[in-house]
């Protein structure tokens, strides 16, 4: 292990790892093999080796870690959208505050990239692994034929998977469940008498808008009922207000949507104001995520709860454990929950089911 500097002592020297096994009355191997968690020294004396180092106010530098372990301390994620986006999405800064408690604790660093395309994404990639800057990787925002998963194995990377990967996968994974959640939303539009139920979607070649949507039509169809349109939107907040004026232009107009995400269904509402259209007396909405803002817009927002950063902490907790060398069982988070404020109402008059039978 190299000797590097970890901090100065009382008396303003550097301390070394010399200096610790000094201390102790050990060799220098015995201090590494310590404080790296190794077997090869007995209880008894790696108990006075943290001593001895606590004593002296000793900490490895990251740097001499680093090189003692023949590995970079560090994990990459990399994000595939334009700045702009990553800037106005609160799911994002929740998720990486989550990934950076849990590398926080472990002495690990992130390295975050954005790219705008998939072709600078694989170079990215490429690079990190060429450069030795990171061990492994968090995949973020699984895709349909994902080229991600075939790229990190040709590499030799470790990965884990934050979002529901196609099941064929073999990485490790972490997702919370979101259909129970959807079909209790789905339920509170059908007993408030809502017969015409739209849906705003994420992009399509994202997993968790295919899935967001499907748990939507299938809910629908089990209550009865025909699912209503679908306007593809972009979790943004322009395209989600462009999605619904291309759903209220239609008639007949819906009485209610389902949206992919939080932003998306605060840009609806005031889309559907510009309209003319009042929520929630003509149009009832109901979001994805509770991201901070959804519960301080008028009306608030009826949306399904998600812990992005329990999500990210899950994640990167995992990752480390992989880089370890173990493999465990993918940690179980709290499900999704369908928070009721007060941008749901009964349907406009004429357009009650209550009469109706609903299964």
């Amino acid at each position: 292990m190299s000797q590097g500097t970890g901090n100065r002592s009382d008396s303003g020297a550097n301390v070394t790892i010399s200096d610790v096994a000094r201390r102790a009355g050990v060799s220098k191997g015995a201090v590494s093999f310590a404080l790296n968690g190794r077997p090869g020294v007995s209880n008894g004396t790696r108990e006075r080796i943290l001593r001895a180092a606590e004593e002296l106010s000793w900490r490895p530098s990251v740097r001499a870690r680093a090189l003692s372990e023949s590995r970079a301390l560090a994990v990459g994620l990399i994000l595939t959208c334009p700045p702009e986006h990553l800037a106005s999405d609160p799911y994002v800064a929740h998720l990486l505050a989550g990934v950076e408690a849990s590398l926080a604790t472990a002495g690990y660093a992130l390295v975050l990239i954005v790219v705008r395309d998939a072709t600078s994404e694989a170079e990215a990639y490429r690079r990190l692994v060429r450069d030795g800057r990171i061990d492994g990787v968090l995949l973020t925002d699984p895709r349909i034929d994902d080229p991600r998963y075939a790229l990190v194995t040709e590499l030799g990377l470790e990965a884990v998977v934050v979002g529901h990967p196609d099941p064929s996968v073999p990485l490790p994974a972490v997702a919370a469940v979101e259909r129970d959640a959807i079909a209790h939303a789905m339920r509170a539009l059908v007993d408030a008498g809502h017969e015409r139920i739209a849906h705003v979607s994420g992009p399509r070649q994202l997993i968790h808008s295919a899935e967001r949507q499907s748990a939507w039509q299938e809910a629908l169809l089990e209550l009865g009922l025909t699912p209503g349109k679908v306007a593809d939107g972009d979790f943004t907040a322009a395209g989600g207000a462009r999605a619904t004026r291309r759903l209220l232009v239609r008639r007949p107009r819906p009485t209610a949507i389902f949206y992919a995400n939080d932003l998306m269904a605060i840009s609806g509402v005031r889309a559907a104001r510009e309209l003319g259209v009042d929520v929630p007396r003509q149009l009832s909405v109901v979001g994805f995520d509770d991201i901070p803002l959804a519960s301080h817009v008028h009306p608030r927002l009826t949306t399904i709860r998600q812990d992005p950063m329990a999500a990210g902490a899950a994640a990167a907790s995992l990752l480390l454990a992989c880089l370890r060398g173990e493999r465990p069982a993918a940690p179980v988070l709290p499900a999704a929950a369908l928070e009721i404020r007060e941008s749901i109402a009964p349907a406009p008059s004429g357009h009650s089911t209550s009469s109706r039978s609903r299964g």
